[in-house]
């Protein structure tokens, strides 16, 4: 027992650092000139193809009850709506700072969970909220007394929300029976049909300016996408949605190691504590429930 959950935190920690690669390869591809719908559409057709080869590979059956063509349906659009709310997020304001605030998705997990599953807050998984929020909060820096575009908080807290139930949904749903790959790859292909609707069925699609933007376009597909969603799904299924949410403190820090390497923004002693409290209350939840479980059987031995 205590394997699968070391595993499903490895895996959780996992998806929330690779999903908070998206700006690294999206924002070279909208400085060349592309669209917020051709991005899309290019990261979500390469991760199918991908998934779709790692299947036959596999030896794995493309087949599917008629039951779950629904779910499967519901659950691809909810994830591509939240990809298309974020990323038109950053139109509207700096890459980190929406990836920062996209972070309040394990508070309306939680909330989902305990509104509609009955799901019981336990005090320390409200700790590792709030410590989480108030890490979110030292992330991004305010001080200098610019208003957030409102156009794009909205976008960012859509894609919260729409990622929120994409989690809730393959937990709690007929598709947690679904291999990891069958699920990522129907998700993937009910997903893209946004974009391919969007952009009047392709006609509006715009080419990829130069070879070298394919490196960004396959690695689009494949961090923040197929390795993502096939990590994630199998943590929620290891550990649930509220501790996989939680984990997602790792995107924002992701976001930053980037800003910090790559971009050569500045490392601040308020971001360090940002971070410090993240991985505060990461641990949190980690470690949560094995204490418990020690600390009960410590005070069953005392009193036998």
């Amino acid at each position: 027992m205590m394997n699968i959950r070391v595993k499903g935190f490895a895996l959780g920690a996992m998806a929330a650092a690779s999903y908070g690669l998206n700006p690294l390869f999206a924002l070279p591809l909208y400085a060349a000139g592309m669209n917020t719908d051709s991005v899309l559409f290019y990261r979500y057709f390469f991760a199918l193809i991908m998934m779709g080869m790692l299947m036959k590979i596999k030896g794995e059956s493309f087949a599917i009850q008629k039951t779950d063509i629904m779910p499967l349906a519901i659950m691809g659009l909810l994830f591509s709506s939240s990809s298309l709310f974020l990323f038109e997020s950053y139109n509207y304001m700096d890459a980190g700072i929406a990836s920062t605030l996209l972070f309040i998705y394990p508070l309306l997990v939680a909330i989902i969970m305990a509104v509609f599953f009955h799901e019981k807050v336990s005090i320390l998984t409200g700790l590792s909220i709030a410590l989480a929020l108030w890490g979110i909060s030292m992330l991004y820096q305010g001080g200098d007394g610019t208003t957030l575009n409102l156009t794009g908080v909205g976008f960012v807290f859509l894609s919260s929300l729409t990622y929120a139930i994409y989690i809730v949904g393959v937990n709690r749903s007929s598709l947690s029976k679904l291999s990891t790959t069958k699920l990522t790859f129907y998700a993937l292909l009910f997903g893209i049909l946004i974009y391919v609707v969007r952009l009047d069925f392709c006609t509006a699609l715009q080419p990829i300016p130069a070879p070298i933007y394919y490196v960004n376009a396959l690695s689009l597909a494949l961090f923040p996408t197929i390795v993502s969603l096939v990590t994630m799904t199998q943590a929620i299924h290891y550990i649930g949605s509220t501790p996989t949410a939680i984990l997602g403190a790792l995107e924002p820090v992701t976001a930053l190691l980037i800003g910090v390497v790559v971009f050569g923004e500045q490392l601040t002693p308020r971001i360090v504590c940002g971070v410090f409290l993240i991985l505060v209350a990461v641990t949190i939840i980690v470690a949560a429930r094995p204490l418990l479980q020690t600390a009960r059987k410590y005070v069953h031995v005392r009193r036998h």
